[in-house]
């Protein structure tokens, strides 16, 4: 754990356990929350897991909709949400499930808890995953240094090496590596520099697509239960903003159109990739409108107010963190007094 997860831990703990939550949860918790997910599945052994903040348990995934429901939470599609903002039926608070990118572990594992609860979830696909063409990087990043115990990497033309011998060297070498990749104005050095490494490390870039995510054949087998929704998640998962207007047109539409391709229906819900500030901002939501979506979601941390009925395509989400699997941190994230405090209780951040 490094120190800021282990910062966020106790910042929710000490909301929790003092009670924080509840005084302040009706100034703050909304009226309702879209909780993402990445991967659904068993915890793994590797000790070098740079990406488990992006995966969760089964077994947690069922404990909070067993809990959502004891709560008598109601939990629901998000053409149910969108008829709760634009009829402004703000009765009773709501959650939506949402999992981005395709991975074939919300097959196996995510979507038969959603069958046995009969609870919906929406699937954000990203349309270059199914086809085994897409670069999952973040994931080739961590093979690349998984395969070696010295990198030399090359980053804004500066030269770098790194000993990572250790399961912690290789977890520091991750992260100061995946953060100077994050600010790269261009994606397509990022890019770029991820395959060059993967190669010298005798890594298949494309490996985690291969292995990891769904096909088409096993997405329409998901889109042919009525709980479950396809949604779009660009084609190349481009972090938006980084590139210019008319390649970000082209992977609103284009996405879609192989979705539709696909499974015979367009979608109408698309999640930016990545989703923060520096990979969505009001260009993206105004062109993802344009684009004909009816709502889009970022990974702005926060909860949905009735104000968001206005900014159908910036919706905020709250992350199921793997570092975080407690039912009491969803309690206290659905609050939304972790996003308030910093904000002054202001309640929309959609510019």
């Amino acid at each position: 754990m490094n120190l800021r997860t282990a910062c966020i831990r106790l910042a929710l703990e000490g909301l929790y356990f003092t009670g924080t939550w509840k005084v302040l949860g009706p100034l703050s918790s909304g009226i309702g929350t879209i909780f993402t997910m990445h991967h659904v599945r068993p915890a793994r052994n590797d000790v070098f897991q740079p990406n488990a903040l992006l995966e969760v348990e089964p077994d947690f995934l069922e404990t909070l909709i067993e809990y959502l429901r004891y709560r008598k939470v109601d939990i629901v599609s998000l053409d149910e949400a969108k008829r709760k903002l634009r009829e402004q039926d703000y009765e009773k608070r709501f959650v939506c499930l949402a999992l981005d990118d395709g991975y074939r572990d919300n097959l196996e594992f995510a979507y038969p808890i959603f069958r046995k609860h009969g609870v919906p979830a929406a699937l954000f696909i990203a349309s270059s995953f199914p086809e085994k063409t897409g670069l999952l990087w973040w994931t080739a990043l961590e093979r690349a240094i998984a395969a070696t115990e010295r990198v030399e990497i090359e980053i804004g033309g500066k030269l770098r090496k790194f000993d990572c011998g250790s399961a912690g060297a290789k977890q520091k070498t991750y992260e100061n590596i995946y953060w100077q990749l994050r600010g790269l104005a261009d994606e397509r050095d990022l890019r770029r520099i991820v395959t060059e490494l993967c190669a010298r490390y005798g890594v298949d870039p494309l490996g985690p697509c291969k292995d990891l995510c769904m096909d088409w054949s096993e997405i329409k087998t998901l889109a042919s239960d009525p709980l479950i929704t396809i949604g779009a998640h660009s084609v190349n998962h481009y972090m938006l903003k980084k590139w210019d207007a008319e390649t970000v047109k082209q992977e609103l539409t284009q996405s879609a159109a192989a979705i539709e391709t696909a499974l015979g229906r367009k979608p109408v819900d698309f999640a930016y990739p990545v989703g923060d500030k520096t990979s969505a901002d009001a260009r993206e939501f105004a062109l993802a409108k344009d684009a004909g979506y009816e709502l889009a979601l970022t990974t702005r941390p926060g909860v949905i107010f009735p104000e968001h009925r206005e900014h159908m395509t910036a919706l905020p989400r709250v992350s199921l963190n793997g570092h975080f699997q407690k039912i009491r941190y969803a309690d206290v994230l659905r609050s939304g007094v972790p996003f308030a405090l910093p904000h002054c209780f202001r309640r929309l951040d959609v510019a």
